[in-house]
Parts: structure tokens; C-alpha cells; sequence
């Protein structure tokens, strides 16, 4: 029922049909409920627009987050604003204040480089100039272009001198001798200069010749020598054959040309019949893993020489296939100034027990570098494993124990000339053959 503003009966109302009515109804319910659909789409449409945005913001948050962390690693890095800023501020104090005029740029860049690597605090690791780099190269492969002669320094005197002379060289040729002093060089006196930079002076292009002046003790005066450069191989084998057809070899260090030195040496002392065989690793510092790997095969039985791994446990294998065991006995002289690649020899002999230890501990070092060559011409070198002898040893820092420790009579051999170690190890072995 309705009224009219005035408050009567509205006569039309009640005039309606019940079918009108029941329309009536219908449409009122249809409204309320197109009205409740809309209010849920648009409660839905608002309840969507917040999650997006909600989204994107945590998206941002995100962003903005990963931007932060990249600008502070950035600032972290080696090369970034601070340091490059930090460098032009260095080198303007030193065009201001610094007290000499001549200083040489290219010096200062390589200083840079080399205390880059020294800041590792690794004493293996090193920066090396293209010079440098040619002189590593010339050691590894154990040639180079020179006279033939070791050089040394007197630690008292500063003077440079002869400290051997290798045979069949032009050293020998020209009539150096040990102990020969270095006064000059092409008529360059070597006073206050380095080592390295003496011997930088004597090597050169084969064929060239370089001019000596030589003070020798008993000589009046002073010789005047030019000898020539050729190109000479580093001897890094010694061997000599004993009484008791008991045979020796010394392995001073492990370059490329030691391999068929150390073929050739053993081919020799098989000729002479030889029935066992000191090995002597005092003193050698190591040298090219690959060298005495293939020294290690012409040893060792089957299986394992040496293994190496890196910081993320990369493992790498080193075998042998066991075709040239030797069967003979066997002594190795060690010390404490055997290192490296010595220690990875006399390391999987020990665990084979097809050889005998003498001496005393060795060095220790334990790891591997690598040589990595950059675009410029120069490199550096990184420890980049350490090595495993076969049964899983690590012996950096540790070093590798004799099976009988012997120490060396110092005093007896400077004095004497005899070698304590030598001869011990020369019983050992000439007892094994009987």
C-alpha cells in the first residue's frame, strides 16, 4: 500500500492487477541484485588494483635493492671512482712535491701492477713486465742465449763472479774459471748493479760477442776477455757411475730440456750396468710440473703420479702406466731446500716404496701456479691448486719425511770435500745389490 504526500490512499495503487504487482516485485529484486554485482566488481576491481601496486612496489623495493648491492660491490671492486680518483690525487702529489723531476711513469704503472699481486700476500704470485716474462720462459725451458756460465754475487764485496762453468761452452772455450770476478761488462763497470741486471748484460743475440774485464786472484792485472753467445742448454742432470755398479744422478731443477737429459742419463748408466741408483733431489727447487711427471713415468709403477685441486675441488690427474718400473734399488737424497716438483717425486716414491728416503724434511710447497699471459705481453702468475702425492698427502707446509733422517756434515764437506749423505746413500744402495 502507498500514500501521496498528503497522506491519502493513492487510488491508483489499488486499482493495480495482481500480475502488475508480482512485475513490480521483480524488478525491484533484479535492481538489488545488479546493484550487489556491481559493488563485488568494484570491490574486486579495487582489491586488484591494490595487490598490482602492492607488486610494484615490492618489485621496486627489490630493484632499488639489487641496484645498491651492484653500486656497492662496485665501490668494493679494484678499479672504481674512489680508487681512480685516489690514483690522479697520488700522482698530482707527486708531480708537486715530490723532490726528483726524472721520475719514469712506466715504472710507476708497473709498481702498480706488481703490488696488486704482492697485496695477495702469496709469495708464489708474482707480476712479471714482458722482460720478465722472457726471462721466466728462458728458465722454464731451460735454454737461452749467453755464455754458458752460472753467475753469482758476493754478498760482502757487492761484486758479480763466476760460480760455474758449463762444458762445451763458450764460457769454458774463453777460458773462464770459478771465482772469476765480474768487474766489467763491455766496458761497463758492474759496481752497485744487481744481479739480475749483470746477467741481463751478458746474455744477448747468438752470435753477438760480449766483452769481459775479469779480475782473477794471482792475475796482475786485470784480463780483458770477449766471448761469444750461443745458444746454451742448462745442464740440470749430473750423473757419474760408482763402484758396486752403483749409479748416480742429481737433478738440480725441472725444466723442459730435463726430460731427455734424465732419458739420456739413465740410458748411459744401464750401459755401464748399473744395479742401483742414488737419486739426488737436495737442494732442487722445483720446476715444471709436466717434467717431472714425465721423469716420474720412467719410475714409477701403474697408477697415480700426482694429483692436483682447486679452490672449487676440480680434481686433476696425473698417471703412469707402469711400462718402465724400476726395479733396482733405489736411494733418494732429500733436504730441507727441496721443494715442488722435487717433493712431488720423491713424494710418490715413498707411497710406492719402490725407493728408500735419506736425508732430512723436505721444503714443503705444496701448490701449483699458472702462468697467465695478457694481451700487452705481460702476465702473472697465481697459485691455483695444491697437489696430492698418490695416497692423498698434502704436504704443504708439512714437507715430505725421510725413511731415515741423515743429517748433512756441513763442516766435512767445505773442509773436505766429503759428502756425508752421498756416501751413506752409495752403502745403502751397494748393501741392497749384494
Amino acid at each position: 500500500m502507498e500514500y501521496n504526500l498528503n497522506g491519502y490512499l493513492n487510488s491508483t495503487d489499488s486499482n493495480r492487477s495482481p500480475r502488475e504487482k508480482g512485475d513490480g516485485k521483480k524488478e525491484r529484486k533484479s535492481f538489488r541484485n545488479g546493484m550487489f554485482t556491481g559493488v563485488i566488481l568494484c570491490l574486486l576491481l579495487i582489491c586488484c588494483v591494490y595487490t598490482v601496486k602492492q607488486f610494484y612496489e615490492i618489485h621496486k623495493m627489490r630493484m632499488e635493492s639489487i641496484m645498491d648491492q651492484t653500486a656497492e660491490k662496485a665501490q668494493k671492486g679494484l678499479v672504481n671512482d674512489q680508487t681512480m680518483g685516489k690514483l690522479e690525487v697520488l700522482e698530482q702529489a707527486i708531480k708537486e712535491y715530490y723532490y726528483q723531476e726524472d721520475v719514469d711513469t712506466s715504472e710507476m704503472i708497473n709498481g702498480m701492477y706488481e703490488g696488486v699481486i704482492a697485496s695477495l700476500g702469496d709469495p708464489y704470485s708474482t707480476y712479471y713486465t714482458e722482460e720478465d716474462l722472457a726471462d721466466l720462459m728462458d728458465q722454464t725451458e731451460g735454454i737461452y742465449y749467453g755464455i754458458g756460465a752460472y753467475v753469482g754475487m758476493d754478498s760482502q764485496t757487492g761484486m758479480a763472479y763466476i760460480s760455474g762453468v758449463f762444458e762445451g761452452t763458450p764460457a769454458e772455450e774463453a777460458g773462464l774459471r770459478d771465482g772469476d770476478v765480474i768487474y766489467m761488462v763491455n766496458q761497463n763497470p758492474m759496481q752497485g748493479m744487481e744481479l739480475s741486471e749483470i746477467v741481463a748484460q751478458i746474455k744477448g743475440e747468438e752470435g753477438t760477442k760480449v766483452h769481459l774485464t775479469i779480475f782473477r786472484d794471482g792475475e796482475k792485472d786485470y784480463l780483458e776477455l770477449d766471448v761469444e753467445r750461443r745458444k746454451i742448454e742448462s745442464p740440470t742432470i749430473k750423473y757419474e757411475m760408482y763402484e758396486n755398479k752403483v749409479g748416480y744422478i742429481q737433478i738440480t731443477e725441472f725444466d723442459d730440456v730435463t726430460v731427455e737429459q734424465f732419458t739420456e742419463a739413465m740410458a748411459a748408466l744401464n750401459g755401464q750396468g748399473m744395479e742401483g741408483l742414488v737419486l739426488d733431489l737436495r737442494a732442487n727447487p722445483g720446476g715444471n710440473l709436466g717434467a717431472v711427471v714425465e721423469i716420474a713415468r720412467q719410475l714409477l709403477p701403474k697408477g697415480l703420479i700426482v694429483y692436483t685441486e682447486d679452490r672449487d675441488g676440480n680434481r686433476t690427474e696425473y698417471s703412469c702406466d707402469g711400462e718402465s718400473v724400476f726395479q733396482k734399488p733405489l736411494v733418494v737424497l732429500i733436504n730441507g731446500y727441496s721443494a715442488s716438483a722435487s717433493e712431488i717425486l720423491a713424494g710418490a716414491i715413498k707411497d710406492y716404496g719402490i725407493g728408500e728416503l735419506i736425508g732430512t724434511t723436505t721444503f714443503g710447497k705444496g701448490i701449483v701456479q699458472r702462468v697467465i699471459s695478457l694481451s700487452d705481453g705481460t702476465a702473472i702468475k697465481l697459485t691455483v691448486s695444491t697437489y696430492f702425492t698418490p695416497n692423498g698427502n698434502n704436504i704443504h707446509g708439512i714437507g715430505v719425511e725421510p725413511d731415515e733422517v741423515y743429517e748433512f756434515d756441513s763442516e766435512k764437506y767445505y773442509e773436505e770435500g766429503y759428502d756425508n749423505q752421498l756416501e751413506h746413500a752409495k752403502e745403502v744402495v751397494a748393501g741392497k745389490i749384494r
